[in-house]
This record gives C-alpha cells, structure tokens and sequence, in this order.
C-alpha cells in the first residue's frame, strides 16, 4: 500500500505542481481532521494560516504551533496528524525527489518541522 499523503489523505492533500525535480502539494484541513499515516520525503513546508497539530510517529507523539507566513524545513518522515486547535489549516509542502543527501544523525527519524 503506498503511504503517498495524496492517496491516502486525499481531501486534505492536493497536488498543484509537479516537474522531475519536486512536487508541490497543498494541505488543508477543518479542526478535529486527523490524518492516517503517510509518507513526506525532504520538503519545505509553508503555513498559510496559523494552527496547532498533534504529531504521531510510531510512540512518538509531538505537538507543534505554527504561524501563518512561515517556511521550515521537514526532513523525510512517516507521521499521522490531528488539528488540535480552534483554526483551519493551509500550508504548502515542496516535496524534493532527490534522494536525501544526509540521514538524521542520530538514526531516528524526526517528526514534524524543524
């Protein structure tokens, strides 16, 4: 089964570009929308509007808060998330189809932006 967010999470996911090189998806969602597990190789992430995700990864569980205007880099990951807050959420990920050029350095795989 691929883990490609557009094919599992289709009414949050949406591609609006793609070339050899990358990929660009839009993500939006409603509060209380949680996704299923998916795949993100290297992306930069954009926030569009401000919101509050909870993160899950295997055990691992993270919170985050982003401000709409801001760009962070997500190293390649498999998560599920959830909209804890009380905001709609719109973000772009630019998605790279290179190879990523250095593993996380302590082996684990990160969750969420960084």
């Amino acid at each position: 089964m691929s883990l490609d967010p557009v094919l599992t999470d289709p009414d949050q996911y949406v591609v609006i570009f793609e070339n050899e090189r990358v990929r660009v998806l839009e993500y939006t969602d409603e509060p209380g929308i949680r996704t299923t597990p998916h795949d993100h190789p290297d992306s930069v992430m954009y926030t569009l509007t401000s919101f509050r995700r909870r993160l899950h990864s295997g055990d691992d569980r993270r919170d985050v808060e982003l401000a709409a205007g801001q760009a962070f880099w997500l190293p390649a990951q498999q998560h599920a998330g959830e909209t804890i807050g009380d905001t709609p959420t719109t973000a772009f990920f630019v998605e790279l189809k290179e190879p990523p050029l250095h593993p996380p350095a302590d082996g684990a795989p990160a969750i969420g932006p960084s």
